[in-house]
């Protein structure tokens, strides 16, 4: 049993309900929503449990959950809730790609922090017992990334003492995940004259 399918099982049959927010969807506080919230989805909160819309997205996609807006009451479909996720990030289509990856490989994978960091991972197993050790930056091969915020984002993920790691959709819709650190040549002793 794969760890998508795990997960599936561990939440009830019945798809859950999701209301569309302007900021995100909100799980009304149910068991479902501590369930949720156990395996790293979402923000707890008095009214249930805020999922951002990358969360949304992938929970949509695997059937376990069910959307409804808030001002209409009619179900959001997939297509719907991207092209909303679209008007407020044009990456969002990448970022939720490589948001699948991780999760389908039984990482748990929370929002980023700013400064390029579009998620942090935990290791399987380790989420809710430590902070985050990988940040990941997210980018679409051949968008020009500058190599001045890259380099800004891995100065500051250094200093976390993290590790950063790139991630590139490439041009087929895979996911290649690269290890950046900085470079410090070795020091060269020149001989005495």
């Amino acid at each position: 049993m794969t760890a998508e399918e795990r997960e599936e099982s561990a939440v009830s049959k019945a798809k859950i309900k999701a209301v569309l927010t302007e900021d995100g969807l909100l799980i009304p506080s149910s068991e479902d929503s501590e369930t949720l919230s156990s395996k790293g989805y979402g923000k707890p909160s008095e009214s249930g449990l805020t999922l951002n819309l990358y969360e949304g997205l992938y929970l949509l996609a695997r059937g376990v959950i069910e959307v409804q807006d808030r001002e209409t009451g009619e179900e959001v479909t997939f297509q719907e809730m991207l092209r909303r996720c679209r008007r407020m990030d044009e990456d969002a289509w990448v970022k939720y790609l490589i948001y699948r990856d991780l999760r389908s490989r039984g990482y748990v994978v929370r929002e980023g922090f700013g400064l390029g960091v579009d998620f942090r991972v935990y290791e399987r197993g380790k989420y809710g017992k430590g902070t985050a050790d990988r940040l990941i930056y997210g980018v679409k091969e051949g968008k020009p990334v500058p190599v001045e915020d890259l380099a800004r984002s891995l100065s500051y993920v250094q200093n976390l003492k993290k590790k950063m790691v790139l991630a590139v959709l490439n041009r087929r819709g895979e996911i290649v995940y690269y290890s950046l650190s900085i470079f410090k040549p070795p020091e060269v002793q020149r001989p005495p004259v």
